[in-house]
């Protein structure tokens, strides 16, 4: 025992582990070095040189596999999240991306869980904040944002040693429930309806590239004239349309009293466009004839546009402007969309629904999948998820289809049915 209680000397970078004159084991575990440079070794203790082992053993395995806490005060969840968001997330991630984020962060998750530490943070404690964001009012989907936000985040403090356990990966999630108002896209009458009006309307081809191609939102007031061959009738979707930000400009104290967009001398503090992300979404679209000569028609509106306005115009590249010039704002546009709708006395449905129609109607004209996969900008590898989601089968397709099974099983209207007796008789 005299020989097992002494101190082992160990090469470099083994841990050690002696018999204390306390009456406890103790160990000295390397676990790499501080920022500035000196060697970190974590220091156990149990009354047994068996659970000391055990415990020596489970360290050195998260510190070889990197998922060890490193040396420094231990992150709360509130100081890891504003550090993660403004930090290592803004630079890399998307104006709208990093936009849900600091919600998620800001609303939700520090408010319900930020004084935990993150090694300390147990699924259950997100999941006890989902039901109490659920009872509040909030939806199961918001619910699912704020969790995919904090799975990210633990994610990044799990792989920089800051936690040994992503906490958000265990936990579950509220439950989202099938929308009980699926949605129904537009018939052609409808889509028809909307057209007719929508040529009443300045900037009318806005409308009929949403409706007849499925463009989205942020790629249509994206487009620039650069971007459009009218002569071979295609035009290039590389840029998406971002949401205005805006600073007060009239200096930190707010003097205008009114919230920073509405402030007089307000700052722009957000690019116009950002590059799609994707492959799939840089495409190249074909322009039916007629919305080719509708946009024809659109440029020589624009020029008359800008010849009135004088210089008041602001010069931009830009196929879809406000009346003197610059992009539109999405937000105004939305309201657009809604008063369209009204106006064309239309059940009303998101401006993203007329996506949805898009893309059944080009399935009902038999275009092949590959090709509206390219038109509507999914993906390879979940473009059979997106089909599923997007393209809905019309009643008036089920009932032909309804009509084909029973002609097959049980013959055509007319067709003398068979005499069950008379076979057996044979």
């Amino acid at each position: 025992m005299a020989e097992e209680k002494k101190r082992t000397r160990r090469a470099n970078g083994e841990s050690a582990i002696y018999f204390g004159q306390d009456g406890r084991w103790h160990a000295r575990v390397p676990m790499g070095y501080k920022d500035d440079g000196t060697p970190y070794r974590r220091h156990l203790t149990r009354p047994t040189r068996r659970e000391l082992v055990e415990e020596v053993r489970r360290l050195e395995k998260q510190r070889d596999e990197g998922s060890a806490r490193q040396p420094g005060k231990p992150w709360t969840v509130e100081k890891w999240l504003w550090h993660w968001v403004e930090n290592i997330a803004k630079p890399v991630v998307s104006e709208n991306t990093y936009d849900g984020y600091e919600v998620a962060v800001r609303v939700h998750l520090v408010p319900g869980v930020g004084k935990h530490r993150i090694d300390r943070l147990e699924p259950e404690h997100l999941e006890s904040l989902y039901r109490r964001m659920q009872q509040s009012g909030s939806r199961a989907g918001t619910a699912h944002q704020v969790h995919r936000t904090i799975r990210t985040a633990l994610g990044e403090a799990v792989r920089r040693g800051h936690a040994a356990k992503n906490a958000a990966a265990l936990a579950k999630p509220p439950r989202i429930e099938e929308d009980e108002t699926e949605v129904d896209p537009y018939s052609v009458e409808e889509v028809q309806r909307l057209l007719l009006e929508a040529n009443k309307r300045r900037n009318s081809a806005r409308w009929v590239l949403a409706l007849a191609l499925g463009l989205r939102q942020g790629e249509t007031l994206g487009l620039r004239w650069s971007d459009v061959d009218l002569d071979n009738e295609y035009l290039k979707l590389r840029r998406n349309r971002l949401r205005p930000r805006y600073e007060h400009g009239c200096g930190k104290a707010a003097a205008c009293g009114r919230k920073a967009g509405y402030c007089p001398a307000r700052v722009q503090v957000r690019r116009e466009t950002k590059n799609t992300k994707s492959r799939a979404g840089r495409r190249s679209v074909p322009l039916p004839g007629p919305l080719v000569a509708m946009l024809r028609l659109h440029a020589e509106a624009q020029a008359g546009e800008r010849a009135s306005a004088g210089d008041l115009w602001a010069e931009s590249d830009y196929v879809f402007t406000k009346r003197l010039g610059g992009p539109l704002s999405p937000n105004t546009d939305y309201h657009e969309w809604k008063q369209l709708l009204v106006d064309a006395r239309v059940r009303a449905a998101r401006l993203h629904d007329a996506r949805h129609t898009a893309a059944t109607v080009l399935m009902l004209l038999g275009v092949p999948d590959r090709v509206i996969d390219q038109i509507m900008g999914w993906e390879p590898g979940t473009s059979a998820r997106m089909r599923a989601r997007y393209l809905h089968v019309p009643d008036a397709m089920l009932k032909d289809v309804a009509r084909k099974i029973a002609d097959a099983l049980w013959g055509a209207p007319g067709t003398p049915s068979v005499d069950k007796n008379q076979d057996n008789e044979g």
